[in-house]
């Protein structure tokens, strides 16, 4: 595996689970499969929903939040799990629960899933972590707005998409301090300080449309917005396929 192309996704819970019901795991299957033949492919799945009703449970019996987030880590490692068996045979057998885990588990071919870590760490926080540690070409943050906006697109017509920012504008953003990720910040400060300090190139990109992640990775396309400093966009990647 040693020259292979490392990719993290942080793959949101309202994404693939806006509900169990409407779960779109057969959709990002396949996708994930073919990325995953290109590319040694990570995936940090969320909560979404799903976490928040069950956090809002343990709350409704008077639990404080410490024990509230470790309700919503285990629903991340359920949603990871699901994963799992949707992808079978493309994906490690085993959530890993923390990236020195999924770094074990990585190098043999397969996809390796995982969900939330810490209490008071966001699952966007846990994939830049693991990209770090992994030494990612890119880190995707997958969500449910199409990019970086300097206004909330809902409320200003005007507002536009950034196609590429430097990682501390993107820290301004998330601080507040003068512009907004979409709708609602679409990266915490936790994974934008280590985007900073990692120099892992970022992609905002729209995750309702399982099929804009190959495009946007493999070709030139400017879907979402790019996070990066002085160095050069990595996209299209480099395919490396598996012997």
């Amino acid at each position: 595996m040693n020259g292979m192309t490392r990719v993290v996704l942080s793959l949101g819970g309202s994404i693939l689970f806006p509900s169990l019901e409407a779960h779109t795991l057969r959709t990002w299957a396949p996708v994930l499969t073919r990325v995953a033949g290109c590319v040694e492919l990570f995936v940090v799945v969320g909560g979404g929903g799903e976490a928040r009703r069950y956090i809002q449970a343990a709350r409704d019996t008077g639990a404080d939040e410490a024990f509230c987030d470790e309700v919503g880590i285990l629903v991340t490692r359920l949603n990871a799990a699901l994963l799992i068996g949707a992808l079978m045979n493309a994906a490690y057998p085993r959530v890993a629960l923390t990236p020195g885990e999924a770094m074990e588990y990585s190098g043999r071919g397969k996809i390796v899933v995982m969900g939330g870590v810490t209490p008071a760490q966001t699952t966007d926080a846990v994939a830049a972590v693991l990209a770090e540690r992994a030494g990612a070409d890119l880190l995707v943050n997958l969500t449910s707005v199409d990019g970086i906006y300097t206004a909330d697109p809902k409320k200003d017509k005007k507002a536009r998409r950034f196609s590429r920012m430097p990682p501390q504008q993107l820290l301004e953003i998330v601080s507040g301090c003068g512009l907004e990720a979409g709708s609602n910040t679409v990266v915490d400060m936790v994974a934008a300080k280590v985007v900073q300090r990692s120099s892992i190139p970022l992609l905002v990109l729209d995750g309702r449309d399982p099929e804009l992640l190959e495009a946007a990775l493999f070709s030139t396309g400017d879907a979402g917005t790019m996070v990066i400093g002085e160095g050069k966009n990595p996209l299209p990647l480099q395919k490396t396929h598996l012997p």
